[in-house]
């Protein structure tokens, strides 16, 4: 390139045709919207043009849940409710009566491609590449909507067996037989998925609902996810699992699973990998437990609502507790519900306290003091935004819009989820996970589990079997 030395101030030579564009010299369109920073001389003063950068809430994969979420309840709200397909069927004329006919197929379609729209805005300002995702994005929604047809049988959802086995063994399937190319891991975004259904399920939320349980279901949450945790925890480091995965593992034992493991990873800034560990060990402990529960509490004669109890401070999801409850009675299901709520709502207050003992136990890991603005960065954004959802609904908006619009949000809910559960099995290999540790992760895991059992029986006898209190009823 040829010297600028003798040119005269505020002169800019013209460009040789014959010389390739660089990084550092982007051409004769000077402005704003330069994508380097460039300078010319006007005289002796530099003039600077930066290229603009998106705001910081544009780029975090928290804020966008956030907001892909809220944009989602407002919509819902104004009255936008998408059609959603139905999944129920027993037999094969049902299946090709009312399941795969092409109204309901239309429904799946339409409803698909609007949470696409959604979902690619976020990938988009987080820098995703659209062109994969748009490749990718119809095969983990096939999946889910698969997932979902297989646990709409009513044989299979009589058993107990819930969506979310069926969407992490499609995924399973696929990652550890074909594999997963680039474009599809464009498209299997586990925590934005289920961060931004996490939003949605703060609208289903209702403190109104908690009322109901009293303070027992809040109690029994309590007492359930303390002891629960430090077990854990303390079993997981005497196995020499580090410290992030037993966070992680204790989180996601004590409270209610793969969401809490999402947000302990964001309140400690873990690592991604570790938490694919622990949601895949959720979800395959989860599978026995759901099936074997409900028959325990029918076998040895356990009360309906200590069972439902029980259920509720075990299983590790609000729908598992739905379909394990409801083999078992109306008023054990009804119970196991609120004490699932009960610990969902302790969600948020688990990552504040790990925001700040993680900080605290880890200080050479951060170069700013312990203060508001550092517990602030830390805090999983999508638990604020559960919060809130929940907070507007319960006391905000009109119970007879509540009630009109709960069943469209229970479905787009349950897609976002069933995304997240496909993209979980995508994102695994069986290879890993007997390569983790040694089995010493699943051992802890296993061991908070049996604990978590033995002890929530206990609680929900003494606090719903009538000994100290009269016993609630939840018909």
């Amino acid at each position: 390139m040829p010297s600028r030395a003798s040119t005269p101030a505020g002169f800019v030579p013209a460009r040789p045709t014959n010389v390739k564009q660089s990084a550092v010299d982007p051409g004769p369109a000077i402005g704003l919207n330069l994508p380097v920073t460039t300078a010319t001389r006007t005289g002796d003063l530099p003039i600077t043009a930066t290229a603009p950068s998106r705001l910081p809430v544009l780029e975090s994969e928290d804020w966008l849940a956030v907001l892909v979420g809220f944009l989602s309840l407002l919509l819902v709200l104004a009255g936008v409710r998408p059609a959603l397909p139905e999944f129920g069927w027993a037999t094969i004329g049902d299946l090709s009566g009312a399941v795969l006919t092409s109204q309901n197929l239309t429904k799946a379609l339409i409803s698909g491609a609007g949470i696409g729209v959604l979902a690619g805005v976020g990938v988009f300002f987080m820098n995703g590449s659209i062109p994969r995702f748009v490749l990718g994005f119809p095969i983990v929604l096939g999946l889910a909507w698969l997932s979902q047809l297989f646990a709409g049988h009513a044989g299979i959802s009589s058993l107990g067996f819930e969506y979310v086995i069926f969407a992490l063994g499609l995924g399973l399937l696929v990652s550890n037989t074909i594999g997963v190319p680039a474009w599809l891991k464009e498209a299997a975004r586990t925590e934005y998925y289920i961060k931004t259904g996490l939003v949605i399920l703060g609208a289903g939320m209702l403190f109104s609902d908690l009322a109901r349980g009293g303070l027992l279901g809040i109690v029994q949450a309590v007492l359930v996810v303390v002891p629960v945790w430090f077990v854990c925890f303390w079993l997981a480091r005497r196995l020499q699992v580090d410290d992030e995965l037993a966070t992680m593992l204790a989180t996601a034992v004590s409270i209610c699973g793969v969401s809490a493991a999402i947000a302990a990873c964001g309140a400690i800034q873990g690592d991604r990998k570790k938490l694919s560990y622990v949601t895949s060990l959720v979800l395959l402990v989860a599978a026995p437990m759901i099936v074997a529960m409900p028959q325990m509490v029918n076998a040895f004669g356990i009360p309906d609502v200590v069972g439902g109890a029980w259920l509720g401070g075990t299983l590790d999801t609000s729908a598992s507790v739905v379909a394990a409850g409801e083999v078992i009675s109306e008023p054990a299901r009804n119970a196991g519900v609120v004490v699932k709520l009960s610990q969902n709502v302790l969600i948020g207050v688990a990552a504040f306290i790990l925001t700040i003992w993680w900080a605290l136990r880890n200080p050479s890991r951060s170069k700013d003091r312990l203060g508001a603005g550092v517990i602030w960065e830390r805090f999983p954004k999508f638990v604020l935004g559960f919060l809130v959802a929940s907070l507007v609904v319960s006391f905000l908006i009109d119970p007879s819009l509540v009630g009109e619009t709960k069943g469209v949000l229970a479905g787009l809910r349950t897609v976002w989820f069933a995304l997240a559960f496909v993209s979980i099995g995508l994102e695994t290999r069986f290879a890993d996970l007997l390569a983790t540790g040694s089995g010493r992760p699943a051992a802890a895991f296993l061991g908070g589990q049996a604990f978590n059992v033995i002890w929530t029986l206990i609680l929900a006898y003494l606090l719903f079997g009538g000994i100290f209190f009269a016993a609630p009823t939840f018909d």
